[in-house]
């Protein structure tokens, strides 16, 4: 299931006043949600798309009112009618996952899509995802890599784990084994655990990097720590390959990459 952005956006717009904007943060801070409500409820019912989005998200979280998702999905519409991305993102969630709307994934692909061309990166990523699975649109690989390509850029890091596969199998791009490796890295280190596996068996076989299995223990061993199974297989099948100093090694490498939260590794 995707997930909402669900955090509060006290953004000006050109058309509102900064009063209601400050009131209506300043509520929230101190946890009056009534308070909230009741600036952000006229504000949205004249058109201010910072209200509308802001409602949207008081009736998705169930902050001040019952929660009500209907009721969400009709204020984001509102807000990403009017072109906030936030909400045009929300929008194709609850689509996505029939949630306050009959489920829809030509309608949550539209709203991705709207999204996706502001930049929002996880709506790059959802967008992608359709194009994979064939959901709401025709299944193309090549677009998915595009879309996958533009939030891996970004930082995103299933991105970057499903655009290094992308190109470790020749899926919608070319295959080049030295992409794969370079997506994966940056996925492995923000702690995706599959990256760090795919990076260990690739240092093993060679694929895109020198044959390293030092290197391939250090990935396997960090993968597994999470309880992969798989992970621990491979890393004893490459501690076969380790003399007693290299495994030393290898097992000192995967402490401190773990210490660095996987960064620099």
């Amino acid at each position: 299931m995707n997930r909402l952005l669900i955090a509060l956006l006290f953004l000006l717009s050109s058309t509102a006043s900064a009063a209601p904007i400050d009131d209506a943060k300043a509520a929230d801070a101190r946890g009056d949600f009534a308070a909230e409500l009741k600036i952000l409820r006229p504000a949205a019912e004249k058109g201010e798309v910072w209200a509308q989005y802001n409602l949207g998200v008081m009736y998705g979280l169930g902050r001040g009112v019952a929660s009500d998702p209907a009721e969400a999905a009709k204020w984001f519409k509102l807000a990403a009618t009017q072109g906030d991305y936030r909400a045009q993102h929300n929008l194709g969630v609850f689509y996505d996952n029939g949630q306050g709307v009959i489920q829809d994934y030509a309608e949550a692909a539209k709203w991705f899509k709207l999204a996706a061309l502001q930049g929002d990166a996880e709506s790059q990523y959802y967008l992608g995802q359709k194009y994979t699975d064939a959901q709401g649109v025709a299944k193309d690989n090549a677009e998915a890599a595009k879309w996958f390509r533009l939030a891996a850029v970004q930082g995103y890091a299933s991105a970057q784990y499903d655009l290094g596969v992308m190109y470790d199998i020749g899926d919608g791009v070319l295959q080049d084994y030295a992409e794969a490796v370079k997506w994966f890295k940056l996925a492995a280190a923000q702690g995706v655990v599959q990256a760090q596996y795919n990076l260990g068996t690739m240092y093993y076989q060679g694929r895109g990097v020198p044959v390293d299995y030092v290197r391939a223990h250090m990935w396997l061993n960090l993968a597994a720590a999470t309880g992969d199974k798989n992970a621990a297989i491979n890393r004893d099948i490459a501690a076969k390959k380790l003399s007693n100093q290299q495994m030393a090694e290898a097992q000192k490498m995967a402490r401190e990459c773990q210490a660095r939260k996987f960064k620099g590794c």
